[in-house]
């Protein structure tokens, strides 16, 4: 069965953007973190609910490439997928796109499992049940 990707649809706004009519550097990890939340709400498992039972997932590192440029009221596609899920770590892969499946950017998001106080926590069985549909597997080396 091919992985599932989850498709997160945002248009720019006003606000996100630089005199230079384009989107800022640092607005795509608010787009990348609204997607991650509507992913987990689409799944029934909103991050608030996984809050309240002890969980967080900080971003341990990221990755991403820039390939262009998006700018005021572009429809963007925010796209998720995992490259890794084990116990304790998410890797999100992430792809934005514009119209005519323009990259816009490429990368990674790496969490990992926490308690509320910043502890490794390993993750239940039934979360990695929900998500194993997003997993693609990595490419041979």
């Amino acid at each position: 069965m091919e992985p599932k990707t989850f498709v997160h649809r945002h248009r720019v706004t006003y606000a996100e953007c630089t005199l230079g009519d384009h989107v800022y550097y640092s607005r795509y990890l608010d787009l990348l973190e609204a997607a991650r939340g509507e992913m987990f709400r689409s799944l029934g498992q909103p991050f608030l609910d996984w809050q309240a039972r002890g969980f967080t997932f900080p971003v341990m590192e990221l990755q991403l490439r820039y390939h262009r440029q998006a700018r005021y009221d572009d429809e963007l596609s925010v796209e998720l997928w995992l490259n890794r899920l084990d116990r304790l770590r998410l890797h999100f892969g992430c792809g934005i796109y514009r119209a005519k499946a323009e990259l816009v950017l490429e990368g990674e998001t790496r969490h990992v499992c926490a308690t509320l106080e910043g502890k490794p926590r390993r993750l239940p069985a039934e979360f990695l049940e929900i998500l194993a549909p997003f997993v693609r597997p990595s490419p041979p080396a």
